[in-house]
């Protein structure tokens, strides 16, 4: 509970500090990456007009601030984390266990109607999906609609996924077509976010 103080504390913080064109590219720039984009589009260009011809104008600047943070609150309201905005992903064909030697890591991913599972660790695929199988057995409220089996490496904010070989071809075209859907790509990154370069 205090971390997440902290952690609000310092974003709200942030947000009052950074220079405001900054914020309004920052905000533009996860908009893209969201099915959003087009209702807020609009708004955004205004208030880039408003910056742009109101030069020095430390009014117009802190107007259209307080929008923006407005804006990002709501988006944080309906769920979506904003510091995703820096990331993005890679889906490159299959690999075997040599990708160890190359820094990939196995995981393995259910995808649920509203719930992204996924596990990762040193055993093997089929041993990580029935370990995660059991952890979500009791807990799960909505089915499984898809079960990947991954590597994955962050090279830095990019994430590479690659199929592993108990994926099946067919499996993985929709996972990639899954993929292509910005809210889709964005609850994936949050999730393997948590997984880490070590974790």
């Amino acid at each position: 509970m205090e971390r997440s103080l902290v952690s609000r504390t310092a974003r709200a913080l942030g947000e009052r500090v950074v220079p405001v064109r900054i914020l309004l590219a920052k905000t533009t720039d996860f908009l893209g990456r969201t099915s959003l984009l087009t209702q807020y589009e609009d708004r955004l260009r205004d208030m880039n007009a408003r910056l742009r011809s109101s030069r020095g104008d430390d009014t117009a600047a802190a107007e259209v601030r307080r929008e923006l943070i407005e804006i990002r609150k709501g988006l944080r309201l309906a769920g979506y984390d904003l510091t995703l905005g820096n990331l993005d992903l890679a889906l490159q064909g299959f690999r075997n266990d040599a990708a160890l030697a190359e820094g990939f890591r196995r995981a393995v991913l259910f995808i649920g109607e509203r719930s992204l599972w996924c596990l990762s660790g040193d055993a093997n695929h089929a041993e990580l999906h029935d370990m995660l199988e059991a952890l979500i057995h009791r807990t799960r409220k909505s089915p499984v609609r898809g079960k990947h089996y991954l590597w994955f490496r962050w090279d830095r904010d990019l994430l590479v996924l690659s199929g592993a070989a108990t994926e099946s071809a067919e499996d993985w075209d929709l996972f990639r077509l899954w993929c292509e859907a910005k809210e889709n790509k964005l609850a994936l990154l949050g999730r393997m976010r948590r997984l880490g370069p070590g974790g």
